[in-house]
């Protein structure tokens, strides 16, 4: 009898550091995914997005494109670990226009849905447009016939656009990692035409959430009378799709970095040192106004002042990592919020037992991983996010299969992670109401959840949604 012929391994079976397609991959995004060593060397940046392309790149001999992060750092192009890494030159007065200004003044709040007023200038406009071409222009130089160019985030918007009146043999492929805003929003922006036009130069763009698909096929309708049909839109001869690619956790890695006996004995350094609770709730947060650091601050004073909450048995730990501390909205976020730190341990700690410990500063991430083991509850409460990776890093940091996560339903995370309290932070009775249901859960209610959210983040982890996003991008460039 004939051996029956060897089955083919699909894709789940193939290696992750593979790429999905086999034609040159070009990564474009503000920043290069290396940061400079004491040796003045350089090594990769930690960070998922980075250990989900890093080793695709060095597998399919592509190349990453972005800015060093060092103001009029004209470096040529190197190589780190296997990577080809071409530089864009920014200037300083470009990173204060450019990037503090239009990038993180402009498009950042509006895009979150108008938290801050934005600030409208033509002479932030003009820096993001000069970038975004010298970007295009470089990628244009660069990139292999026929090869597939992927671009990264709210920065570089205009760079699709240019890119393919110079180079329409590329396939081009775009991903927002921030929530794109409804059509009444976005129509705020001045040059609202302009960033839809380079956006339209893609063959997929891709968003986190389902809304955000529809807000910028609706916004591509609207503003340029696009014909749309689903989720393409028909422009300049071209069709473009727009996809739902909500991005993920290497889950493997953290699962095993919260095995480890270090992280272990971690876990129990902390607690003792918080004064043994018996919930430990924590807050882990870029240092943003998107993140409603301060309604979770002022909802944990109430429930102590309400007497809903014992501080002799709960405490608070909130990290709150630096981030465009040169931008004035930032330095006034981070002072309020540390007034109201001061406010809350003034009126409920006891000696040399703090009832919120809040740290201002990036940790190690295996120091994270620790504090989401040791964290009973997890409170990421965001007023809007595309996604919200630390909720996923919670779920898969508990291993022991127990923690509640407290989820804001305005992050691109809520779609999936249904299993968590999911709440309205600007609802502050519910925010008060939902903490207080965490920290009494029932232990069977408890882990039913936290293994609902560990089987969710299992179904995909970031390498599957590189895969994924650019086998759909691979489909695009084809059907275009």
């Amino acid at each position: 009898m004939d051996e029956p012929p060897p089955s083919q391994p699909d894709a789940s079976e193939q290696s992750p550091d593979a790429p999905p397609i086999d034609r040159p991959i070009v990564i474009a995004a503000n920043r290069l995914p290396v940061m400079r060593t004491d040796d003045h060397g350089w090594t990769p940046s930690p960070g998922g997005l980075v250990r989900a392309l890093y080793p695709m790149l060095r597998e399919s001999g592509g190349t990453w494109v972005g800015w060093t992060g060092d103001p009029d750092d004209a470096a040529d192009p190197f190589t780190v670990d296997g990577v080809d890494l071409h530089p864009v030159a920014v200037t300083a007065d470009e990173i204060e226009l450019y990037y503090e200004g239009f990038s993180n003044d402009a498009l950042w709040p509006l895009y979150h849905d108008a938290l801050r007023e934005s600030t409208y200038s033509i002479e932030q406009w003009d820096a993001y447009r000069a970038v975004n071409e010298r970007f295009a222009i470089t990628l244009a130089n660069i990139a292999p016939e026929n090869s597939v160019v992927w671009i990264h985030d709210y920065q570089l918007q205009l760079v699709p656009g240019v890119l393919r009146e110079q180079r329409p043999d590329l396939t081009i492929g775009f991903f927002l990692h921030i929530p794109f805003p409804p059509v009444e929003l976005f129509t705020r922006l001045p040059w609202r035409t302009e960033i839809i036009r380079g956006l339209l130069g893609c063959d997929l763009v891709g968003f986190q959430r389902p809304t955000g698909a529809a807000n910028f096929v609706a916004a591509a309708h609207q503003l340029l009378d696009a014909e749309h049909a689903d989720d393409s839109v028909f422009y300049d001869g071209r069709e473009v799709q727009a996809g739902v690619f909500p991005i993920s956790i290497d889950v493997a890695e953290v699962e095993a970095m919260a095995a480890g006996r270090a992280t272990r004995r971690q876990v129990s350094q902390i607690r003792a040192r918080l004064g043994d609770p018996e919930v430990v709730m924590l807050g882990v947060d870029r240092l943003d106004y998107t993140k409603g650091i301060g309604l979770r601050l002022k909802a944990f004073a109430k429930l102590l002042e309400d007497g809903r909450l014992d501080p002799a048995h709960n405490v608070m730990v909130q990290v709150a990592t630096p981030t465009r501390e040169a931008v004035e909205a930032y330095q006034d976020e981070r002072a309020e919020i540390e007034r109201l730190v001061g406010e809350i341990n003034g009126r409920f700690s006891s000696i040399g037992l703090p009832v919120v410990h809040y740290l201002y500063q990036t940790l190690p991430y295996d120091d994270l991983v620790a504090l989401y083991r040791a964290g009973d509850v997890m409170l990421v409460t965001p007023f809007r996010d595309g996604m919200n990776l630390v909720a996923k890093e919670y779920a898969a940091a508990h291993i022991d299969g127990d923690g509640v996560l407290v989820l804001s339903e305005f992050a691109g995370a809520a779609d999936e992670l249904t299993d968590a309290v999911l709440v309205n932070p600007h609802d502050d009775r519910a925010l008060q109401d939902a903490i207080v249901e965490a920290v009494e859960m029932h232990r069977h209610e408890r882990r039913e959840r936290m293994a609902g959210l560990r089987d969710q983040i299992r179904k995909s982890d970031v390498q599957g949604w590189a895969h994924r996003f650019l086998a759909a991008l691979d489909a695009a460039g084809t059907r275009s």
